[in-house]
């Protein structure tokens, strides 16, 4: 493995905004120049700034392939795909909310101002198996059906591995047909469910997740450094002489549910955030707990997890501060990665998505993980750097709301292939190349099922808008209404408010909540 240079943190704290969390302060220390052991040559303010003026320099000197401003063809892709991230898991969204002004990601916040981020993006399902499937198929979990993590589609578990792909995965997934296409085709790291074949469409799959640290061979492995030093592998031995597709499915920061630490960083990232104070956030309090609905108790497995993570202050200051510490090391694991992209001179023929499987409850409404409809757990961030963006759109925010049905399409347009019917989502590369603007979606339909038993995980359902929610709770046939304006935290249920403005409002939410999931759950063709 070849010695890298890699910038990381600034040793002061460009943010100086209020924190707007509630409580605690924001003291910003210098962490070590060091990421799992491996000594980083530069400060990440002056890194950043150099990839960035590099890129510009390289856009204004090289020829496009095809020497227009767009139809590029052969562009490789990049998906650089988290594992558990809420919204404000990422420092480029500092001037969002809710705010995060401790949290460092300099090689995705360089990212993001050199392409696009999306402030209101969100899962259709939150939880890392069907999310994932999610992402290959473009489908909602009402039709790829793959309502549990040992099976794709639903299947029963097979005693032993399948002599045939089924066809809906070769029908649907994205890594087929970009295989089919002439694409080199990577995944490294987390598949999420367990699919007993032949994965066809992809030449190049190691297959790692559920694990910390762990000894391979005569070394002792970090997943974050494992699933790093594995997609440098797929870079450096790729065929030269076509477009890759690699998926680096990260592990972090998702928690080792089964150990009383949960989170477990590298021994080189241990002195990160020491001297920080994580703020509590303003939904994590009792009020908050009893304010949810009345099947929520402490059989609920959100609440275990929470009694297991932030069951008080220490603890919460402890699980935040080693979450962050695995975040900042997905960002500089992701920064290897780019660097590399950069050596080989492809950086500028290459489309770079940033995203995650689903949010996370850091302590919100007396809950951790996900599963639930409210923001924490929905909302997720998505950056894309595209070759083909206009300059004048790098580093701009859009507002529109993307789902994660949208990646398997943005994926195969940006490799020029047409969307299968099939898939519900849309290319989201029209919300940056349309000379005109595109009319997007306004609303989303959000389905989970239910895991195990409803007193562990139960099933929820809404409708998202940007103003309001509508959850309902079918297990219960339990309603619930949120004004997300006055009320982001979704403290305040309003679903039987008597103001004749709400009794409108709910009446034409839970009309759109029933449209919705009449068609998601049809047979028809549909996007969404």
């Amino acid at each position: 493995m070849r010695e890298r240079l890699l910038g990381l943190l600034d040793s002061t704290n460009d943010n100086d905004d209020d924190d707007d969390d509630g409580g605690g302060t924001t003291t910003t220390t210098t962490p070590d120049a060091t990421v799992g052991g491996r000594m980083m040559g530069y400060r990440g303010s002056d890194r950043r700034r150099q990839w960035q003026e590099q890129q510009q320099r390289q856009r204004q000197e090289k020829q496009r392939p095809d020497g227009g401003e767009g139809n590029l063809t052969g562009l490789n892709i990049l998906l650089l795909y988290a594992d558990d991230w809420t919204h404000h898991t990422l420092s480029s969204y500092h001037d969002t909310t809710p705010k995060n002004t401790i949290l460092k990601t300099p090689f995705l916040d360089a990212l993001a101002s050199d392409g696009m981020r999306f402030s209101h993006n969100c899962v259709t399902t939150s939880v890392c198996w069907i999310s994932r499937a999610t992402l290959y198929t473009g489908l909602y979990v009402s039709r790829h059906n793959t309502t549990k993590p040992c099976c794709w589609g639903g299947m029963d578990k097979p005693t032993s591995k399948m002599n045939e792909t089924p066809s809906d995965w070769t029908e649907l997934s994205f890594y087929e047909l970009l295989a089919n296409a002439g694409y080199h085709v990577g995944h490294s790291g987390k598949w999420g469910i367990y699919m007993p074949f032949d994965k066809r469409g992809v030449h190049y799959n190691v297959e790692e997740d559920g694990w910390h640290y762990r000894k391979i061979g005569d070394k002792l492995w970090h997943i974050t450094e494992k699933n790093e030093a594995d997609s440098l592998r797929f870079l450096v031995t790729r065929p030269r002489d076509r477009p890759f597709f690699l998926n680096v499915a990260f592990y972090a920061t998702h928690a080792k549910d089964s150990d009383v630490r949960q989170y477990m960083p590298q021994e080189g990232s241990m002195g990160w955030y020491v001297n920080d104070t994580i703020p509590m956030p303003k939904a994590a309090t009792d009020e908050a707990w009893k304010r949810m609905p009345y099947f929520f108790d402490e059989r609920n497995e959100g609440r275990t997890r929470w009694r297991m993570r932030f069951n008080n202050a220490t603890m919460h200051q402890t699980m935040m501060k080693n979450y962050y510490r695995m975040a900042t090391e997905v960002d500089a694991a992701c920064g290897a990665i780019m660097e590399e992209l950069r050596r080989q001179d492809v950086l500028d023929n290459t489309v770079i998505i940033f995203t995650t499987d689903n949010g996370n409850f850091h302590a919100e409404h007396g809950l951790a993980d996900k599963w639930y409809p409210h923001q924490e757990s929905i909302r997720v961030p998505l950056i894309i750097r595209d070759p083909r963006m206009k300059e004048e759109n790098r580093g701009t925010t859009n507002d529109e709301f993307t789902l994660n049905i949208d990646l398997a399409p943005t994926i195969l347009a940006a490799a020029g292939l047409p969307i299968p019917q099939k898939m519900m989502g849309r290319d989201m590369s029209q919300l940056y190349l349309s000379p005109e603007p595109t009319k997007w979606r306004d609303d989303f339909f959000y389905e989970h099922p239910m895991i195990s038993k409803k007193s562990y995980v139960p099933s929820s359902e809404a409708l998202v808008r940007k103003d309001y929610k509508y959850m309902f709770w079918p297990d219960y046939s339990y309603e619930q209404l949120f004004d997300l304006v006055n009320d982001p935290e979704e403290m305040e249920d309003i679903f039987n408010s008597t103001d004749p403005a709400i009794e409108e409002i709910r009446a034409v939410m839970k009309k759109r909540f029933e449209e919705l999931k009449n068609l998601v759950r049809s047979d028809e063709i549909v996007t969404l």
